[in-house]
Parts: structure tokens; sequence; C-alpha cells
């Protein structure tokens, strides 16, 4: 049995948490696709964590967690996470790397680095993790594989052919220093031996599982507005953050998919540059009392403590983030943040040259878009840690019903907080 758990907004819906929560029934959990520039906010007994490489299920010891070869492997932050995990009491967790997973080098976090400052201001907001130039190497074939860390010369051929081209770039497109190859082939020969304990063929070890009829939860970064094809393009991500990508990126058969999982908050947030349409956007007071009261600690990126743009919740976008993931079923998030206002507006459609529509647009026409509301009572209390749906308000069983209505699939789970059992299970209306 596999489930997928993505994302069906900007990402930072709580994949985190519902993939935590899940993880207790699971054997295997694999992060598919991104690296370090977004992170998964876990609350639980052992404190709050903010997992950016890790899989969120390290916490439990009877789970193996897998980093598989669609990632962007940072060495370096990933031993710092692991560390950080262990030094706050949590046990070592059963972790295997992908020896076909990429390695995001520094010389990427540079590059990121340098081209979001030549932008200037129509720079994308990047969060400067080296996310793009890794995948543009990956896919141009000048990337590093873990395997080849344990191939001296294949290592150091590699490396220096990456450099080569990447010294052109920096001095004369950047005018920054060149990069000395033979402090970053010591460097890697170091962090070989610091990962050599946990790489392994995870290719074999998932199919292995498969048959043996284990739980596999697949965890997904961000979410379906940031894929690079079916996204708000140019301002997504590098990887696919469709479930569809996780055939690939954890070498999962198609056909093993049986569940997927889209998460959503009960408001729309966004992480990334101010350019980016975010059609049900709320500013002013109103959006800056949404962001304080927001997650567990506000509205602030778990990457890189960046404010998130607030909004309504966007059924336009969220109806076409389910579909294009192919969700089974919708974990509702964060219902409990909303229990201060009298009314709740939603967006039920966009505005477009003067037409009226509830399918979602390719980017120059999002640009023109303009928010369609509908406006919907409050409950005007406190929800947090509510575990019973029935035992909800009437207005906010109502608002859900009505999410579920406008999205089209089924809404399973609502949750009422942040920690991991801060969660209610519904009975769908579709």
């Amino acid at each position: 049995m596999v489930k997928a758990i993505v994302g069906a907004n900007w990402g930072d819906e709580g994949k985190g948490k519902i993939t935590d929560l899940l993880a207790e029934v699971s054997d295997v959990v694999v992060r598919f696709q991104g690296g370090a520039n977004a992170g998964h906010t876990i609350i639980n007994d052992y404190g709050r964590f903010a997992l950016h490489i890790l899989p969120s299920g390290v916490f439990y010891p009877h789970i193996t967690n897998v980093i598989g070869n669609g990632m962007a492997l940072d060495i370096q932050k990933f031993i710092h996470e692991l560390n950080d995990l262990t030094s706050q009491g949590v046990p070592a967790p059963k972790l295997i790397i992908s020896e076909r997973v990429q390695l995001l080098m520094p010389y990427h976090v540079l590059q990121d680095t340098y081209e979001e400052e030549r932008l200037g201001g129509k720079a994308f907001g990047s969060t400067k993790s080296g996310i793009a130039p890794f995948y543009s190497d990956k896919y141009a074939k000048t990337g590093i594989q873990v395997c080849d860390l344990f191939d001296d010369q294949r290592l150091l051929e590699r490396l220096t052919a990456a450099v080569d081209l990447k010294n052109v770039l920096f001095e004369h497109l950047y005018h920054k220093p060149k990069l000395d190859v033979d402090q970053l082939y010591q460097q890697l020969l170091e962090q070989r031996e610091q990962i050599r304990p946990y790489v392994g063929n995870t290719v074999d070890f998932i199919h292995r599982a498969l048959k043996e009829n284990k739980a596999v939860l697949l965890e997904g970064q961000l979410g379906s507005m940031k894929d690079p094809d079916l996204g708000i393009f140019p301002m997504t991500t590098s990887s696919h953050t469709l479930a569809g990508f996780g055939c690939v990126g954890a070498s999962i058969p198609p056909t093993s998919i049986q569940d997927v999982i889209c998460v959503t908050k009960a408001y729309s947030s966004c992480v990334g540059s101010k350019t980016e349409p975010f059609v049900s956007e709320l500013t002013g007071p109103e959006g800056d009392e949404l962001r304080r009261r927001g997650g567990d600690h506000g509205e602030f990126g778990a990457t890189t403590g960046r404010p998130r743009r607030v909004g309504w919740f966007d059924a336009v976008a969220t109806c076409y983030g389910c579909m294009i993931q192919g969700a089974t079923q919708v974990a509702l998030t964060c219902l409990d943040v909303l229990g201060y206002l009298d009314e709740i507006q939603v967006c039920t459609g966009y505005e477009i040259d003067g037409q009226v529509t509830d399918q979602f647009p390719t980017t120059p026409a999002l640009k023109r878009a303009k928010p369609v509301f509908t406006t919907l009572p409050g409950w005007k209390c406190d929800i947090r840690g509510c575990r019973d749906y029935d035992s909800l308000p009437e207005n906010a069983k109502a608002y859900v019903d009505f999410l579920e209505e406008k999205i089209g699939t089924p809404i399973r789970m609502v949750s009422t907080g942040p920690m991991r059992h801060e969660m209610t299970s519904r009975v769908p209306k579709l």
C-alpha cells in the first residue's frame, strides 16, 4: 500500500504533520523530490522541529526513512539536521540514502545567490538554497551522484568538469571569485565518510517492501502551484511537486500508488516573490492579523523565516491543485486559526477580462485575475485541540462542507491544531 502526501497549493500546507501522524501505521517514509529549500514543521513529545532534508518519519523507531533518488542532497545540511535531532533526545532514526541521489554542491548555493543578485528587482524570490542550479546541472548531466563519491577517479573527473563550467560563469557573468576544485574534492572525501553508513540501494529496498506488502508513505515538498510544468511558471520550484513524480523520485511503480492525500489550509498562504500572482491575498491590518495567528508561531517560512503572504481560501486554485495531484482525499489544516473571525470569505471564482471563471488559468491570465468571493459566517470560538468532528460548531462544519463542494474532493481529515493528534476524522459528503 502506497500513500502519497502532497500539497494542493503553494506549499506550507502542513504536510509534515500529516506525514508524522500517518507514519504511526506505516513502515517506510520516502522523500522523493526537492531539498533544503522548504521545511516541514512537526510538533511532538520531543519538541518542535523544522525538517528540511530528513523525512518526517524520523521520530518513529519502526520507520525506515528513505532519501530518494529524486531529491537534492545537501550533505552538510543533512548531517547538521541529523545531529540536531539526536541532540534533542530523538533516538537515531533508521535512514537509507539512495546511491543514485545527486549532490547539491556549495557552488549551487553560490550560483543561486549570485543569480538572484544579478536579477535584482526581477528576482524569483529564491530561498538561495541552490535548487534551480542543482536541477539544471542534473538534467544537463553535469551533476554528481552519491555513488560517485566512492570512486575517487570518477569523482575527481566529474567534479573538475563541473568546476570548469562554473568558473567560466562565476568569473565572466557574475564577476565573482573562481572555485578551488582541490578544496571541494577534499570536502567531498570527508563528507562521504559521514554518510557512508546510510548509503544503500533504495530501489531494491522499496521494491522488496512493496512485495512484502509494507505500508509506504511518499512525502512531497511544496505544492501544486510550485510545479514547473503545471504550476505558476516561472514562479515555481525546480523539482516536480506532484504525486506522479513519486514514481520517478522514489522509484515507485505507477500502479502501486493507491491513495493521494492532498493537504490544504483552511486559508491560503504563499512564500515567494511579491511578483507572483496570489489572487485571494489579504493585505493591510487584516492580513497582518491572520499572519500573526496562523500556523503554530505565525505564518513565517520554516526554512527562511520570511513572512508568508496570506489570503482567503482559494477554491479555484485548490480544486485545480487537487485535480493535477490526482487527489483521492483531502486533509484540511489550520481550521482552528479562523475562530476569531465574524465572517470568512472564500474565493470561488476569478474575473479575467470581464469574464468570471472557476478554471485555473496559465500565468499571463492569472496575473489579470481578480477574486470573486463568497462570504460565510464565522463560528467565533476556540476549537483548538478538538478531536471529535461532530462536536465542532455548526458554522465550522458548514465551512468545511462548502469547501469540499467547491474543490470536488472528499475532505476526510480536519486539523484543529499543530500537535500530532490535534486532528478530527470526518465522513465526507461527496
